[in-house]
């Protein structure tokens, strides 16, 4: 495998990063965006990516090869999606045996994305660990879109992944996604 340097940056650190950011989003969801998808226009994205920027403990780490930024990935601490359901915590005994607490932080993993042409190389999964290694928060919530074939290996169901379904079909946080909640 190709010598993969991975950098972290904060808000301001990425915003310097925008063009970049946009370039990995545009060849990583080129069939969805193609498909017309508002969701994933690359406006909408981009949108998405400063609403997320503007908390102060937003973060951002990116994958190069070379010259080739591969892939990215970043999130932010916030309160549990879950805990917006009704009756609070999901009763799934996989997620009542993390030991979570209510009133908890969860570091909210937003995006994860690799350049067509990289996936398969165990590229997300590096991403995955770089962004949250050193977080204080416990526990990690990602939000995954069933029918993204691509990312089925990085969204909770597989072996090894550390996440759980935390929402079965009670909420859903945004259009076409699951919450899955990990310990860290």
């Amino acid at each position: 495998m190709a010598d993969i340097r991975i950098a972290h940056y904060d808000a301001a650190g990425a915003n310097t990063l925008r063009e970049t950011i946009a370039d990995i989003h545009r060849d990583a969801y080129s069939a969805r965006i193609s498909s017309g998808d508002p969701f994933a226009s690359p406006e909408s994205f981009m949108r998405r990516f400063d609403s997320h920027a503007r908390n102060a403990s937003f973060g951002f780490v990116i994958a190069d090869v070379g010259d080739e930024a591969v892939g990215q990935a970043w999130g932010f601490p916030q309160a549990p999606t879950f805990g917006d359901l009704p009756g609070g915590l999901p009763d799934d005994p996989a997620i009542a045996g993390l030991g979570f607490q209510e009133g908890e932080q969860v570091f909210g993993l937003c995006e994860i994305m690799v350049r067509q042409a990289w996936t398969g190389q165990g590229i997300a999964h590096r991403l995955h660990d770089a962004l949250l290694a050193g977080r204080p928060e416990r526990f990690a919530e990602l939000y995954v879109r069933p029918d993204n074939g691509s990312r089925r290996r990085c969204d909770g169901r597989e072996p090894g992944c550390g996440f759980d379904d935390a929402n079965g079909d009670q909420f859903i946080p945004s259009p076409g996604t699951e919450v899955r909640l990990g310990a860290r």
